[in-house]
């Protein structure tokens, strides 16, 4: 007697699967009368299109994740917030399939920190990595991701997730090792991940590269090419199964660099635009300090590279789409700080946005972020909620089934509700503390976004400024003397909020209690 197990073309649970087969096999083997086995049968039957259903449209435990993060990326590199000199269909079309946030935030303003606060759901605070790994301390940071943490990743591993990591890491120091690697915290690959910050290496980012856990490839192929390469074999090869790619670009951080061909696309267009020095920086202050800024985008190199990430990504989402997984694959895409603006070449404008990269101000924090995840997200929503970076993990772990860990992702909060439109917030407050000077201009600081209201502490002089967000994007109008009662309520929360993470500050720094 031939018995027709159950087969579907959903990814159910593979449990339930085999419980029902077991069902099928012990209703046609046993000496039960045929009448009550059909009834059996059709019982069955039934409930496997109830978990077929159930698994279906619930947070499905087997549903992939593409978390895709570009390094440096101000919020108006892309064409869906508004670049008109960057060309980004891919990702702009992605935007339109999925749900793109406007007041999404990165967690500091510099990369090490927020890549550590993406994969802990930590505030960089709490866990002393507060500066980009090799940078000068004052206070004194974890230069190496601790062991101890439980990254997300990991989690998805023991959950039977095939786990990638490919592209920059920067989260030990090269006296860290191999023991803080990515193959040392979750991934089961690793591709290109190491100590390195950036690609200053003799070729940049043509091969050959000579970086650990990277073959040469032929001379003169391009990094992101290769990666994007790479990340196409890898969904190639773990496509039936439940996998993880986090894909980590070393674009579009210094040093600038990308082919020939697509930097002269946009040396033409460059001239088409016809700015002039004048109309591309500008000068302005902070604290008294003057510093120059990038206000117009025109950097032919900077937007080849843009372009090159760009294109990475349509090679990802198509491969996806080819392989018939796109229903059940999340696609998250997220920057790990603000464009660089106001030095080191200053190659992109984060205008309407103050300052950039190494600065509180919005233009250092505020990030691109698109999530795409089909049957759920309606496709072409904006949303203006606040997230940040450390809200990742847990909404990481919803969305593909497992139990959420408030005991690890501590500052985290799941945005799946936001996702699912049946909310339009999840925080009260958010809080920033990057306690050093950065290379970009910016000096020790630490603030608080609550509600439309932002209050920014300078650590080197005790200076507070006070912003309306909603109202004034630009961060020109400072309202800390005109609303004394809400610049000293926002500082007072601050000010607890240091104390609960324990945050670290500058040696000539002393803390002053709020006035009651």
């Amino acid at each position: 007697m031939h018995t027709k197990l159950i087969h579907t073309k959903h990814r159910v649970n593979p449990y339930i699967i085999r419980l029902l087969n077991k069902i099928a096999i012990f209703i046609q083997s046993t000496m039960i009368p045929s009448m009550i086995a059909t009834q059996l049968k059709k019982r069955a039957l039934l409930l496997f299109v109830i978990c077929v259903s159930f698994f279906s449209n619930a947070q499905n435990p087997n549903t992939n994740v593409v978390f895709i993060l570009v390094d440096d990326l101000g919020w108006m590199d892309i064409g869906a917030n508004g670049s008109s000199f960057y060309e980004t269909p891919n990702i702009d079309q992605l935007a339109k399939e999925g749900i793109r946030f406007t007041q999404a935030y990165a967690s500091s303003p510099i990369c090490s920190p927020t890549r550590a606060s993406i994969l802990t759901g930590k505030n960089p605070a709490r866990i002393d990595l507060t500066q980009w790994i090799g940078g000068p301390g004052n206070p004194e940071y974890k230069r190496n991701l601790p062991l101890e943490e439980v990254l997300f990743p990991e989690l998805l591993q023991e959950a039977g997730y095939k786990t990638a990591f490919m592209g920059k890491w920067h989260l030990n120091n090269i006296e860290g090792g191999k023991a803080f690697w990515p193959n040392e915290q979750g991934f089961d690959v690793n591709v290109a991940g190491h100590f390195r910050g950036g690609l200053y290496i003799k070729n940049k980012y043509f091969s050959p590269w000579n970086i650990p856990n990277l073959e040469n490839g032929p001379k003169g192929e391009y990094m992101t090419d290769r990666l994007a390469d790479e990340a196409v074999k890898f969904i190639d090869q773990n496509a039936q199964n439940p996998f993880l790619l986090y894909f980590s670009f070393y674009q579009v951080h210094a040093p600038f660099s990308a082919p020939a061909d697509r930097v002269e696309k946009y040396n033409k267009k460059k001239d088409r635009f016809g700015f002039t020095d004048e109309e591309r920086f500008a000068e302005e202050t902070s604290g008294e300090k003057p510093f120059t800024y990038r206000k117009t985008q025109d950097h032919p190199t900077y937007a080849a590279m843009v372009a090159s990430m760009d294109m990475a990504v349509g090679k990802i989402l198509k491969k996806i789409k080819d392989e018939g997984i796109e229903d059940n694959t999340v696609v998250v895409f997220f920057s790990d700080n603000g464009g660089l603006s106001t030095s080191e070449g200053t190659p992109t404008a984060n205008t309407p946005l103050r300052a950039g990269k190494g600065w509180l101000y919005e233009g250092g924090i505020r990030e691109p972020a698109i999530i795409k995840w089909p049957g759920v997200v309606k496709p072409g929503t904006v949303s203006d909620a606040i997230i940040t970076s450390n809200d990742f993990y847990p909404t990481i772990l919803e969305m593909t089934g497992q139990p959420l860990r408030p005991d690890l992702h501590v500052d985290g909060k799941t945005i799946v509700p936001i996702l699912k439109g049946e909310s339009k917030n999840i925080h009260e407050s958010t809080y920033f503390h990057y306690p050093h000077k950065s290379n970009q201009k910016g000096g020790p600081s630490s603030a608080i976004r609550d509600g439309d209201y932002k209050l920014i502490v300078f650590l080197d002089n005790y200076k507070m400024e006070l912003y309306n967000i909603k109202d004034d994007i630009g961060e020109r109008k400072d309202l800390a003397s005109e609303l004394p009662e809400l610049r000293d309520h926002l500082y007072k929360k601050l000010y607890k909020w240091w104390d609960e993470v324990d945050a670290k500050f500058p040696m000539e720094f002393t803390k002053i209690a709020p006035t009651n």
